[in-house]
């Protein structure tokens, strides 16, 4: 029986605050994202988003999480806040992705009817492709999760990210069903809104583990 040979990343979104940046930090996690979308009740100004990465050490990436913003505008705040990549959760099409300067996580969301083959076109465009779960109205966020096993096979377009209620409970079975380079999580580590749980972020990272040692 072989083991998994690559280990999954996590990504802690939604973070409002450096003591939950730094708790994410000490968790484990591998990235860390800021929302910078008015709507969002997550949402973060530049400023506070600096503040809230001015400690993150070396070798954490840093996101920053975009909807239909325009383009000069994402790059300014790209640069500003150093950021390692950023999250486009929008119809931001192929175009607008290869003008980013720095690389391109694109998210697609899935609901009923969803079709993979409207990842293609990002092929060659994005560093990633992450899977969200479909409400209208909201741009993630919303801890609903979409049933992973009843995805048709994906296209290899970019390394797979999966989102959407995720939380300690479940997201060994995320990763068991689609083998996902990364898993990102929010809401399933707070204890409120805007407020990240520290023994969440730990129990958080602990089941990825877990989930990656299973025997294949």
């Amino acid at each position: 029986m072989a083991m998994r040979s690559l280990r999954t990343r996590v990504k802690v979104c939604g973070l409002c605050s450096a003591a939950d940046a730094r708790s994410a930090v000490r968790a484990g996690a591998d990235a860390l994202g800021v929302i910078l979308v008015p709507e969002s009740r997550r949402h973060v100004t530049p400023d506070e988003a600096a503040a809230i990465y001015a400690d993150v050490p070396p070798f954490v990436a840093r996101l920053g999480v975009f909807v239909d913003a325009p383009a000069d505008e994402v790059a300014d705040v790209a640069r500003r806040l150093h950021l390692s990549a950023v999250q486009l959760h929008g119809s931001e099409s192929p175009e607008y992705c290869a003008s980013m300067p720095v690389p391109v996580v694109k998210v697609f969301r899935v609901g009923k009817g969803f079709d993979p083959s409207s990842m293609e076109p990002y092929r060659g465009v994005v560093a990633g492709a992450l899977l969200d779960t479909l409400v209208d109205g909201i741009h993630g966020g919303t801890g609903r999760a979409f049933a992973w096993e009843d995805l048709s096979p994906l296209p290899a377009i970019a390394p797979l990210i999966v989102a959407g209620g995720l939380r300690p409970t479940n997201v060994g079975v995320a990763i068991r069903a689609l083998r996902p380079f990364a898993v990102d999580v929010s809401s399933g580590v707070e204890e409120r809104p805007r407020h990240k749980d520290s023994y969440r972020l730990a129990a958080f990272v602990s089941a990825v583990g877990a989930a990656d040692e299973i025997e294949e």
